[in-house]
Protein backbone atom coordinates (compact mmCIF):
# COMPACT_ATOMS: atom_id res chain seq x y z
CA UNK A 1 0.00 0.00 0.00
CA UNK A 2 1.52 3.53 -0.76
CA UNK A 3 1.70 5.42 2.27
CA UNK A 4 0.19 8.61 0.07
CA UNK A 5 -3.14 6.51 0.36
CA UNK A 6 -5.37 6.74 4.12
CA UNK A 7 -6.16 3.72 5.77
CA UNK A 8 -9.49 2.34 4.59
CA UNK A 9 -9.87 -0.79 6.33
CA UNK A 10 -11.09 -1.15 10.18
CA UNK A 11 -8.35 -3.46 11.54
CA UNK A 12 -5.46 -0.82 10.14
CA UNK A 13 -7.38 1.64 11.75
CA UNK A 14 -5.55 1.83 14.86
CA UNK A 15 -4.59 5.60 16.57
CA UNK A 16 -1.04 5.35 15.19
CA UNK A 17 -2.36 4.67 11.69
CA UNK A 18 -5.35 7.79 12.23
CA UNK A 19 -2.36 10.10 13.03
CA UNK A 20 -0.68 9.44 10.13
CA UNK A 21 -3.86 9.46 7.94
CA UNK A 22 -4.13 13.35 9.22
CA UNK A 23 -0.47 13.98 8.95
CA UNK A 24 -0.79 12.68 4.96
CA UNK A 25 -4.35 15.01 4.41
CA UNK A 26 -2.44 17.99 5.61
CA UNK A 27 0.50 17.88 3.70
CA UNK A 28 -2.51 16.70 0.45
CA UNK A 29 -3.79 20.39 1.13
CA UNK A 30 -0.79 22.08 1.77
CA UNK A 31 0.03 20.43 -1.54
CA UNK A 32 -2.70 21.55 -3.67
CA UNK A 33 -2.42 25.36 -2.28
CA UNK A 34 1.07 25.17 -3.07
CA UNK A 35 0.36 23.23 -6.70
CA UNK A 36 2.88 20.90 -6.22
CA UNK A 37 3.73 17.72 -9.00
CA UNK A 38 2.80 14.53 -8.01
CA UNK A 39 6.58 13.20 -7.96
CA UNK A 40 6.85 16.18 -5.30
CA UNK A 41 4.47 15.23 -3.23
CA UNK A 42 5.14 11.48 -3.56
CA UNK A 43 8.31 12.36 -2.13
CA UNK A 44 7.43 14.28 0.82
CA UNK A 45 5.06 11.95 2.14
CA UNK A 46 7.53 8.96 2.19
CA UNK A 47 9.84 9.17 4.68
CA UNK A 48 13.68 8.97 3.69
CA UNK A 49 14.51 6.05 6.22
CA UNK A 50 12.51 3.66 8.43
CA UNK A 51 13.83 1.56 10.99
CA UNK A 52 12.45 -0.94 12.98
CA UNK A 53 14.34 -2.79 15.96
CA UNK A 54 13.58 -5.51 18.57
CA UNK A 55 14.78 -4.87 21.83
CA UNK A 56 15.16 -7.30 24.36
CA UNK A 57 15.45 -5.81 27.99
CA UNK A 58 16.78 -8.05 31.05
CA UNK A 59 14.38 -7.81 33.81
CA UNK A 60 15.12 -7.76 36.84
CA UNK A 61 13.81 -10.90 38.06
CA UNK A 62 15.81 -12.13 34.95
CA UNK A 63 13.21 -12.61 32.80
CA UNK A 64 14.01 -11.05 29.31
CA UNK A 65 11.28 -9.37 27.54
CA UNK A 66 11.58 -8.31 23.34
CA UNK A 67 10.02 -4.70 22.82
CA UNK A 68 9.57 -3.40 19.55
CA UNK A 69 11.59 0.15 18.49
CA UNK A 70 11.50 2.32 15.70
CA UNK A 71 13.23 5.67 14.35
CA UNK A 72 12.05 7.14 11.03
CA UNK A 73 13.53 10.41 9.46
CA UNK A 74 11.04 11.71 7.21
CA UNK A 75 12.98 14.35 5.38
CA UNK A 76 16.66 15.51 5.76
CA UNK A 77 16.31 18.16 2.86
CA UNK A 78 16.97 21.31 4.75
CA UNK A 79 19.46 19.55 7.37
CA UNK A 80 20.21 16.76 9.67
CA UNK A 81 16.66 14.86 11.13
CA UNK A 82 15.65 16.31 14.39
CA UNK A 83 12.76 14.66 16.67
CA UNK A 84 12.41 13.30 19.92
CA UNK A 85 12.14 9.77 21.47
CA UNK A 86 8.50 8.43 23.30
CA UNK A 87 8.20 5.75 25.32
CA UNK A 88 4.62 4.42 25.24
CA UNK A 89 2.90 1.18 24.94
CA UNK A 90 0.79 1.94 22.23
CA UNK A 91 3.32 3.83 19.93
CA UNK A 92 3.94 1.98 16.74
CA UNK A 93 5.88 2.80 12.66
CA UNK A 94 2.55 4.50 11.80
CA UNK A 95 2.20 7.23 15.23
CA UNK A 96 6.27 7.43 14.59
CA UNK A 97 5.73 8.09 10.93
CA UNK A 98 3.52 10.92 11.24
CA UNK A 99 5.27 12.84 14.23
CA UNK A 100 8.73 12.65 11.91
CA UNK A 101 6.53 14.38 9.22
CA UNK A 102 5.06 16.78 11.61
CA UNK A 103 8.59 17.71 12.63
CA UNK A 104 9.75 17.99 9.19
CA UNK A 105 7.40 20.72 8.59
CA UNK A 106 7.54 22.41 11.93
CA UNK A 107 11.23 23.12 11.73
CA UNK A 108 11.13 24.32 8.38
CA UNK A 109 8.30 26.82 9.42
CA UNK A 110 9.85 28.40 12.43
CA UNK A 111 12.99 28.64 10.46
CA UNK A 112 15.80 26.21 11.95
CA UNK A 113 17.92 24.23 9.75
CA UNK A 114 16.50 20.71 10.72
CA UNK A 115 14.81 18.10 8.95
CA UNK A 116 11.87 15.53 10.91
CA UNK A 117 12.62 12.72 12.53
CA UNK A 118 11.04 10.61 15.78
CA UNK A 119 11.80 7.58 17.54
CA UNK A 120 9.55 5.59 19.32
CA UNK A 121 10.01 2.48 21.68
CA UNK A 122 6.48 0.52 22.10
CA UNK A 123 6.80 0.17 26.30
CA UNK A 124 5.35 1.24 29.58
CA UNK A 125 8.70 3.06 31.11
CA UNK A 126 6.06 3.24 34.81
CA UNK A 127 6.35 -0.62 34.66
CA UNK A 128 10.11 -0.85 34.66
CA UNK A 129 12.87 -0.05 37.18
CA UNK A 130 15.38 2.75 36.91
CA UNK A 131 17.98 -0.02 35.83
CA UNK A 132 15.49 -1.45 33.44
CA UNK A 133 15.22 1.48 31.46
CA UNK A 134 18.58 1.91 31.63
CA UNK A 135 18.89 -1.09 29.83
CA UNK A 136 16.43 -0.82 27.46
CA UNK A 137 17.55 2.45 26.07
CA UNK A 138 20.86 1.43 25.72
CA UNK A 139 20.27 -1.43 23.63
CA UNK A 140 17.74 0.55 21.58
CA UNK A 141 20.36 3.39 21.47
CA UNK A 142 22.96 0.55 20.00
CA UNK A 143 20.59 -1.12 17.56
CA UNK A 144 19.98 2.70 15.70
CA UNK A 145 23.37 3.71 16.32
CA UNK A 146 23.87 3.90 12.60
CA UNK A 147 20.85 6.34 12.23
CA UNK A 148 21.97 8.87 14.50
CA UNK A 149 24.91 11.27 15.43
CA UNK A 150 25.19 15.41 15.84
CA UNK A 151 24.91 15.60 11.71
CA UNK A 152 22.92 13.23 11.09
CA UNK A 153 19.57 12.40 13.53
CA UNK A 154 19.60 14.60 17.33
CA UNK A 155 16.66 12.43 19.53
CA UNK A 156 15.37 14.71 21.90
CA UNK A 157 12.82 13.68 25.07
CA UNK A 158 9.36 12.98 24.42
CA UNK A 159 5.75 11.34 25.90
CA UNK A 160 7.91 9.14 28.33
CA UNK A 161 11.39 10.05 28.29
CA UNK A 162 13.10 13.02 29.68
CA UNK A 163 16.78 14.46 30.39
CA UNK A 164 18.08 10.97 32.59
CA UNK A 165 16.99 9.10 29.15
CA UNK A 166 19.32 11.70 26.87
CA UNK A 167 22.25 10.70 28.81
CA UNK A 168 22.17 7.66 28.38
CA UNK A 169 22.06 7.84 24.68
CA UNK A 170 24.81 10.58 25.12
CA UNK A 171 26.92 7.99 26.96
CA UNK A 172 25.59 4.97 25.16
CA UNK A 173 26.84 7.13 21.84
CA UNK A 174 30.22 8.10 23.23
CA UNK A 175 31.40 4.83 24.73
CA UNK A 176 31.23 4.05 20.82
CA UNK A 177 32.52 6.76 19.56
CA UNK A 178 35.27 6.64 21.85
CA UNK A 179 34.77 10.52 22.95
CA UNK A 180 32.40 12.51 24.47
CA UNK A 181 29.51 13.61 21.76
CA UNK A 182 27.42 16.11 23.89
CA UNK A 183 25.74 17.13 20.26
CA UNK A 184 24.13 13.82 19.52
CA UNK A 185 20.89 15.07 21.89
CA UNK A 186 19.20 17.10 23.39
CA UNK A 187 17.31 18.03 26.62
CA UNK A 188 20.28 17.04 28.58
CA UNK A 189 20.91 17.31 31.94
CA UNK A 190 23.05 20.83 32.20
CA UNK A 191 26.04 19.18 33.45
CA UNK A 192 26.03 17.23 30.10
CA UNK A 193 26.01 20.38 27.81
CA UNK A 194 22.05 21.05 28.27
CA UNK A 195 20.83 24.35 27.67
CA UNK A 196 19.40 26.79 30.15
CA UNK A 197 15.65 27.03 29.39
CA UNK A 198 15.54 23.60 27.14
CA UNK A 199 13.16 22.10 29.93
CA UNK A 200 9.96 24.45 29.89
CA UNK A 201 10.42 25.76 26.36
CA UNK A 202 7.88 23.69 24.81
CA UNK A 203 5.46 24.81 27.21
CA UNK A 204 6.81 28.31 27.26
CA UNK A 205 6.41 28.13 23.28
CA UNK A 206 2.63 27.34 23.63
CA UNK A 207 2.17 30.32 25.99
CA UNK A 208 4.04 32.84 23.50
CA UNK A 209 1.47 31.54 20.52
CA UNK A 210 -1.61 31.84 22.76
CA UNK A 211 -0.92 35.35 24.05
CA UNK A 212 -0.07 36.30 20.35
CA UNK A 213 -3.47 34.66 19.09
CA UNK A 214 -5.28 36.29 21.53
CA UNK A 215 -4.58 39.40 20.50
CA UNK A 216 -5.60 41.28 23.79
CA UNK A 217 -4.67 41.35 27.58
CA UNK A 218 -4.49 38.02 29.33
CA UNK A 219 -5.60 39.34 32.21
CA UNK A 220 -9.04 37.56 32.88
CA UNK A 221 -8.38 34.85 29.51
CA UNK A 222 -10.03 31.80 31.17
CA UNK A 223 -8.06 28.54 30.30
CA UNK A 224 -8.89 25.23 30.25
CA UNK A 225 -5.23 21.91 29.68
CA UNK A 226 -5.98 18.74 28.90
CA UNK A 227 -2.83 16.63 29.77
CA UNK A 228 -1.35 18.43 32.88
CA UNK A 229 1.77 16.46 32.45
CA UNK A 230 5.69 17.28 31.35
CA UNK A 231 4.15 20.25 28.46
CA UNK A 232 0.75 20.99 29.88
CA UNK A 233 1.97 21.79 33.28
CA UNK A 234 4.12 24.44 32.72
CA UNK A 235 1.91 25.68 30.04
CA UNK A 236 -0.88 26.65 32.46
CA UNK A 237 1.62 28.26 35.07
CA UNK A 238 3.31 30.53 32.63
CA UNK A 239 -0.26 30.98 31.41
CA UNK A 240 -1.19 31.87 34.99
CA UNK A 241 1.92 34.02 35.16
CA UNK A 242 0.77 35.97 32.84
CA UNK A 243 -2.25 37.05 33.80
CA UNK A 244 -5.11 34.08 32.76
CA UNK A 245 -7.13 32.43 34.53
CA UNK A 246 -6.50 28.49 34.41
CA UNK A 247 -9.56 26.92 35.67
CA UNK A 248 -9.58 22.94 34.70
CA UNK A 249 -6.43 20.78 34.09
CA UNK A 250 -6.92 16.82 33.60
CA UNK A 251 -3.90 14.05 33.38
CA UNK A 252 -4.41 10.42 33.14
CA UNK A 253 -6.07 9.92 36.62
CA UNK A 254 -9.31 12.39 36.47
CA UNK A 255 -10.10 16.12 36.06
CA UNK A 256 -10.29 19.26 38.40
CA UNK A 257 -12.50 22.12 38.02
CA UNK A 258 -12.73 25.73 39.93
CA UNK A 259 -14.65 28.65 38.45
CA UNK A 260 -13.07 30.86 40.52
CA UNK A 261 -9.17 29.75 38.88
CA UNK A 262 -7.06 27.01 40.42
CA UNK A 263 -3.79 27.62 41.88
CA UNK A 264 -1.59 26.12 39.36
CA UNK A 265 1.59 25.81 41.88
CA UNK A 266 -0.70 24.05 44.45
CA UNK A 267 -1.76 21.69 41.91
CA UNK A 268 1.27 21.10 40.54
CA UNK A 269 2.71 20.35 44.24
CA UNK A 270 -0.34 18.26 44.39
CA UNK A 271 0.65 16.24 41.23
CA UNK A 272 4.03 15.96 42.58
CA UNK A 273 3.59 14.18 45.78
CA UNK A 274 -0.09 11.99 44.98
CA UNK A 275 0.76 10.91 41.36
CA UNK A 276 -2.48 12.87 39.69
CA UNK A 277 -4.82 15.89 39.52
CA UNK A 278 -7.40 13.55 40.80
CA UNK A 279 -8.53 14.41 44.15
CA UNK A 280 -7.09 17.65 44.04
CA UNK A 281 -8.83 18.91 47.42
CA UNK A 282 -9.49 22.55 46.74
CA UNK A 283 -11.39 22.01 43.32
CA UNK A 284 -14.26 20.20 42.01
CA UNK A 285 -13.83 16.71 39.98
CA UNK A 286 -14.54 16.56 36.57
CA UNK A 287 -14.63 13.99 33.59
CA UNK A 288 -12.54 14.13 30.94
CA UNK A 289 -14.79 14.69 28.12
CA UNK A 290 -16.45 17.74 30.14
CA UNK A 291 -13.27 19.62 30.38
CA UNK A 292 -13.04 20.00 26.53
CA UNK A 293 -17.12 21.22 26.96
CA UNK A 294 -15.87 24.06 29.41
CA UNK A 295 -17.16 27.60 28.45
CA UNK A 296 -13.60 28.76 28.29
CA UNK A 297 -11.79 31.31 26.12
CA UNK A 298 -8.67 29.05 25.70
CA UNK A 299 -8.36 25.24 25.31
CA UNK A 300 -4.85 23.82 25.11
CA UNK A 301 -4.92 19.86 24.48
CA UNK A 302 -1.51 19.19 25.63
CA UNK A 303 -1.62 15.04 25.59
CA UNK A 304 -1.46 12.73 22.87
CA UNK A 305 -2.64 13.13 19.60
CA UNK A 306 -6.60 12.64 18.40
CA UNK A 307 -8.17 13.58 21.09
CA UNK A 308 -10.65 16.47 19.60
CA UNK A 309 -12.54 14.41 16.48
CA UNK A 310 -16.03 14.76 15.11
CA UNK A 311 -17.43 13.44 18.22
CA UNK A 312 -16.62 15.97 20.47
CA UNK A 313 -15.62 19.17 18.24
CA UNK A 314 -19.22 20.41 17.98
CA UNK A 315 -19.94 20.68 21.56
CA UNK A 316 -16.28 22.70 22.07
CA UNK A 317 -17.11 25.81 23.17
CA UNK A 318 -13.66 27.58 23.58
CA UNK A 319 -13.08 30.34 21.14
CA UNK A 320 -9.31 29.94 20.62
CA UNK A 321 -6.76 26.45 20.58
CA UNK A 322 -3.67 26.27 21.28
CA UNK A 323 -2.23 22.98 20.49
CA UNK A 324 0.27 21.90 22.80
CA UNK A 325 0.36 18.21 22.13
CA UNK A 326 1.19 16.80 18.60
CA UNK A 327 -1.84 15.98 16.49
CA UNK A 328 -4.48 16.57 18.68
CA UNK A 329 -7.12 17.40 15.77
CA UNK A 330 -8.37 15.91 13.74
CA UNK A 331 -8.96 16.79 9.91
CA UNK A 332 -12.90 16.51 10.12
CA UNK A 333 -13.10 17.89 13.46
CA UNK A 334 -10.75 21.05 11.98
CA UNK A 335 -13.69 21.23 9.62
CA UNK A 336 -16.24 21.74 12.39
CA UNK A 337 -14.39 23.91 14.89
CA UNK A 338 -13.57 26.63 11.60
CA UNK A 339 -17.12 26.38 10.65
CA UNK A 340 -18.00 27.52 14.34
CA UNK A 341 -15.38 29.95 14.37
CA UNK A 342 -13.16 28.62 16.39
CA UNK A 343 -9.73 29.55 16.28
CA UNK A 344 -6.90 27.07 16.43
CA UNK A 345 -2.92 27.18 16.33
CA UNK A 346 -1.84 24.32 15.12
CA UNK A 347 0.16 22.05 17.31
CA UNK A 348 3.34 22.57 14.20
CA UNK A 349 3.36 26.25 15.86
CA UNK A 350 1.81 26.66 18.77
CA UNK A 351 4.37 23.52 20.28
CA UNK A 352 7.44 24.48 18.31
CA UNK A 353 9.32 26.33 21.62
CA UNK A 354 10.80 22.62 22.16
CA UNK A 355 12.64 22.19 19.01
CA UNK A 356 13.69 25.46 18.92
CA UNK A 357 15.55 25.52 21.75
CA UNK A 358 17.16 22.33 21.23
CA UNK A 359 18.29 23.48 18.19
CA UNK A 360 19.86 26.15 20.16
CA UNK A 361 21.08 23.93 22.75
CA UNK A 362 22.38 21.84 19.67
CA UNK A 363 24.63 25.00 18.37
CA UNK A 364 26.29 25.69 21.59
CA UNK A 365 26.93 22.14 21.89
CA UNK A 366 28.69 22.06 18.14
CA UNK A 367 30.37 25.26 19.19
CA UNK A 368 31.50 24.55 22.49
CA UNK A 369 29.46 27.70 23.74
CA UNK A 370 26.80 28.59 26.02
CA UNK A 371 23.92 31.05 26.82
CA UNK A 372 22.42 32.62 29.93
CA UNK A 373 18.59 31.94 29.92
CA UNK A 374 17.98 35.56 29.06
CA UNK A 375 19.67 35.11 25.81
CA UNK A 376 17.67 31.61 25.11
CA UNK A 377 14.47 33.56 26.13
CA UNK A 378 14.76 36.44 23.35
CA UNK A 379 15.89 33.85 20.98
CA UNK A 380 13.05 31.97 21.29
CA UNK A 381 10.44 34.63 21.77
CA UNK A 382 11.57 35.99 18.60
CA UNK A 383 11.44 32.95 16.63
CA UNK A 384 8.07 31.99 17.96
CA UNK A 385 6.32 35.16 17.53
CA UNK A 386 7.86 35.97 13.93
CA UNK A 387 6.56 32.63 12.63
CA UNK A 388 3.50 33.60 14.23
CA UNK A 389 3.15 36.45 12.21
CA UNK A 390 4.38 35.03 8.61
CA UNK A 391 1.56 32.52 9.30
CA UNK A 392 -1.41 34.95 10.35
CA UNK A 393 -0.75 37.27 7.66
CA UNK A 394 -0.81 34.53 4.93
CA UNK A 395 -4.02 33.55 6.76
CA UNK A 396 -5.76 36.56 6.43
CA UNK A 397 -4.12 37.12 3.06
CA UNK A 398 -5.48 33.66 1.31
CA UNK A 399 -8.37 32.66 3.75
CA UNK A 400 -7.34 30.14 4.90
CA UNK A 401 -7.30 28.88 8.58
CA UNK A 402 -3.63 29.13 11.00
CA UNK A 403 -3.13 25.30 10.12
CA UNK A 404 -3.53 25.31 6.30
CA UNK A 405 -1.22 28.67 6.41
CA UNK A 406 0.99 27.05 8.65
CA UNK A 407 1.57 24.18 6.53
CA UNK A 408 1.62 25.74 3.07
CA UNK A 409 4.62 27.79 4.64
CA UNK A 410 6.58 24.41 5.85
CA UNK A 411 5.87 22.33 3.05
CA UNK A 412 6.82 25.20 0.71
CA UNK A 413 10.34 25.93 2.44
CA UNK A 414 10.87 21.71 2.53
CA UNK A 415 9.60 21.62 -1.19
CA UNK A 416 12.05 24.84 -2.25
CA UNK A 417 15.04 22.70 -0.94
CA UNK A 418 13.97 19.86 -2.65
CA UNK A 419 13.81 21.43 -5.95
CA UNK A 420 16.91 23.60 -5.12
CA UNK A 421 18.76 20.34 -4.66
CA UNK A 422 17.79 17.93 -7.52
CA UNK A 423 17.52 14.64 -7.32
CA UNK A 424 21.10 12.57 -6.92
CA UNK A 425 20.71 9.96 -10.06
Amino acid sequence: MSIMVPSTTPALTTPGRQALDSALQQLHQAAEHLGLDDGLRTMLATPRRSLTVSVPVRREDGRMDVVQGYRVQHNVSRGPAKGGLRFHPATDIHEVTALAMWMTWKCALVGIPYGGAKGGVAVDPTALTTRELERLTRRYVNEILPLIGPEKDIPAPDVGTDEQTMAWIMDTYSVNAGYSVPGVVTGKPMTLGGSLGRKGATSRGVQIAALAALGRSPEGVTVAVQGFGKVGALAAQYLADAGCRVVAVSDVTGAVHAASGLDVAAVRAWVEESGGVAGYPHADALGHDELFELDVDVLVPAALEGVITEENAPRIRARLIVEGANGPTTPAADEILAANGTTVVPDILANAGGVIVSYLEWVQNMQAYSWSSDEVEVKLRDLMEGAFREVKSLATERGLTLREAAHVIGVGRVADAHQMRGLYP
